[in-house]
């Protein structure tokens, strides 16, 4: 077992995730090399005696547990038989608790081996793949091409695969020779699914791209604008910039703020200072700060709720964010004319805000991207500035904080209605 130890050390060197090939390897290796050390007969044929225990002889696994089945070790064995039959048992067991796929391909072409992880790749139960051929079950003839080259040669190979079955996947595959009786060679094939590490690389570019996009477009605006005066622009010319340069300033702190406020929502260290909130006089409040910008953009926006007080435990300043990132959506989105309703309503135990709106509306394949971060629908449906694409990401990330829940309905042309969900409070 000091074979495995040193692999496994090793292994830990190799960048992910090929350490956990190489474990795996060192595994199916070090099974081939696996003796149990068994006292020698004594010097007349008999049961092995104290004398004889120090010679010792060397007995594969596999062996001792056929001897051990056919009854043909001596009681003075029976630990060592009662144990030997473990090591096989164990091994299959953590392959099959492995989640990369693993699977043993005979020199013939057909499977010898294959974990459960593998039959979820490839859609097929292990009972079903074993002994069937390679290209029968996985149907990619570049991963037989793969397994059949190592066959041949003998030369390990690592690297990407693309996979195409209900949906494209990216499979990172080590194939590796191992060897077997009379010179017969089987192939040893790692396969681990890197779709979701592609997916999270692209929506690390995303992000870096929309933040220096945000950044880029009020920074050059505001350093024109600086040159502009430094040439030497009279009143009341210089006034304007200098009102326009301030508005793009608060623009870009908004943007670091909003940033500041996600990464500390998805990280899970943000700490809510919870008290007990009336839901229904926040969102008056939170609509007469919105009610000046309303009318000047020619919009309705009304505001209902009970009489009664409707009590929550949350932090208000993060749930009057909420509804004030709702309303700014909407009043973005609405067309002069138009109306914005900001409700609250009662429910079994629970307190919901509704906010909707008369705008165009958001189509059915935007409808699940939109709590996404940097998501924006369409920008030129936006009335001016489109925002930074993470308000609704933010509403999402305090109310699920809070233990509520948020959805979104709309159709296109009819506009569309928000709906938070909270605990009413005790």
């Amino acid at each position: 077992m000091a074979a495995i130890v040193i692999a496994v050390g090793a292994a830990a060197l190799l960048p992910p995730p090929l350490h956990l090939a190489a474990v795996i390897i060192a595994l199916f290796a070090t099974v081939a090399l696996v003796v149990t050390l068994v006292p020698a007969q004594s010097p007349d044929g008999g049961a092995p005696t104290v004398e004889s225990a120090g010679h010792m002889v060397p007995v594969p696994a596999q062996a001792i547990a056929g001897a051990a089945n056919a009854g043909t070790i001596g009681a003075a064995n029976e630990t060592t038989a009662s144990l030997a039959p473990v090591a096989e048992p164990d091994l299959t067991g953590v392959l099959a608790a492995l989640p990369v796929g693993v699977m043993v391909i005979g020199d013939d072409g057909k499977i010898r081996a294959f974990n459960a992880a593998a039959g979820e790749l490839f859609g097929v139960s292990a009972e079903r793949a074993r002994n069937r051929a390679l290209i029968e079950i996985v149907r990619n003839f570049e991963l037989d091409r793969r397994v059949t080259a190592t066959l041949r040669t003998g030369v390990e190979e690592t690297g990407e695969l693309p996979y195409s079955a209900a949906h494209e996947r990216y499979l990172q595959v080590t194939t590796r020779v191992l060897g077997g009786v009379e010179g017969r060679r089987s192939a040893l094939v790692i396969i681990a699914d890197q779709t979701r590490m592609r997916e999270l690389e692209k929506l690390r570019r995303d992000f870096v791209s929309n933040v220096s996009h945000e950044l880029r477009t009020p920074l050059t605006a505001v350093k024109l604008m600086v040159e502009t005066l430094q040439s030497g622009v009279e009143q009341p010319a210089s006034d304007e910039f200098l009102g326009s340069i301030a508005q793009e300033t608060e623009r870009m702190i908004a943007l670091v703020e909003d940033l500041l406020d996600l990464a500390r929502l998805e990280s899970g260290k943000l700490e809510l200072r919870l008290s007990t909130v009336d839901i229904g006089e926040l969102c008056q409040h939170a609509a007469q700060a919105q009610a000046r910008r309303a009318q000047t953009l020619g919009v309705a926006l009304e505001c209902s709720a009970p009489e009664a007080p409707m009590k929550i435990s949350a932090d208000r300043d993060k749930v009057y964010q909420v509804v004030v990132n709702l309303l700014d959506n909407a009043l973005r989105h609405t067309p002069s004319g138009g109306r914005v309703d900001l409700a609250v309503e009662p429910g079994d135990g629970t307190v919901d805000i509704v906010v909707s709106d008369t705008g165009g509306g958001i189509p059915s394949s935007a409808l699940p991207h939109i709590f996404e971060r940097f998501y924006v629908v369409d920008p030129a449906r936006a009335r001016g500035p489109s925002g930074t694409g993470l308000g609704l990401s933010i509403v999402k990330h305090i109310i699920e904080a809070h233990g509520g829940t948020v959805e979104a309905k709309s159709e296109l042309g009819t506009g569309a209605t928000f709906r938070c969900r909270l605990v009413a409070a005790g």
